[in-house]
């Protein structure tokens, strides 16, 4: 229990510094980075012709997917976007693409309507605060990331790709034992396939 006690509180502050660094990357780089994405495509990752790809739509600092996602579904992928539908429990995915109607979700999110389609993602671009080279990421603490790759991998192969400003990099993501690992992660720059993990 101590264990996890401290876990926690270094999450927390971890959550705290990583905010004020995606904050601050993106006010400098908000208008290139979604081109920057787009450009860089996913064919890196693998095959998504015909594939079903989630994306977001960018909550507070986060790097916006949409240019990317709009590019991938005139390639003819499917694309969609996640819904908290409770805590505790994985995330559903709705089809939609940009320039569709929204709705606000939890924390005023903007979601697709309901009735939109719900479908189980080939290949996932992952929000997060902060990354490292072993391919852990740092969440909001909700696990919802965690608990859906856990469910979609055990259903059939997915790719997670991390998304995010390259300045989001840390020596090492303060994790546990029900973090999912990414199987890439993409930023401005460029993709990064992920190293050892120990």
């Amino acid at each position: 229990m101590k264990d996890n006690q401290s876990v926690a509180a270094r999450k927390k502050l971890a959550r705290q510094a990583a905010g004020d660094v995606r904050k601050a990357a993106h006010q400098a780089l908000r208008a290139s980075a979604p081109q920057a994405l787009a450009g860089h495509g996913l064919d890196f990752a693998g095959d998504v012709s015909g594939k079903t790809v989630s994306g977001f739509i960018p909550y507070l600092s986060e790097i916006d997917t949409r240019v990317l996602l709009g590019q991938l579904g005139g390639r003819g992928c499917t694309t969609c976007v996640p819904v908290v539908i409770e805590n505790n429990a994985p995330l559903e995915f709705r089809t939609w693409a940009p320039g569709e109607p929204t709705v606000p979700g939890r924390w005023n999110i903007p979601v697709p309507e309901d009735g939109a389609p719900v479908v189980d993602p080939d290949f996932l671009l992952v929000p997060m605060l902060a990354y490292d080279l072993a391919g852990y990421r740092l969440g909001y603490g909700g696990g919802f990331y965690d608990r859906t790759l856990e469910r979609l991998r055990a259903m059939k192969p997915v790719v997670a790709i991390g998304v995010a400003y390259s300045a989001q990099q840390v020596d090492a993501v303060v994790r546990d034992d029900h973090d999912q690992p990414l199987d890439w992660i993409l930023t401005e720059k460029g993709p990064i396939r992920p190293g050892k993990r120990s």
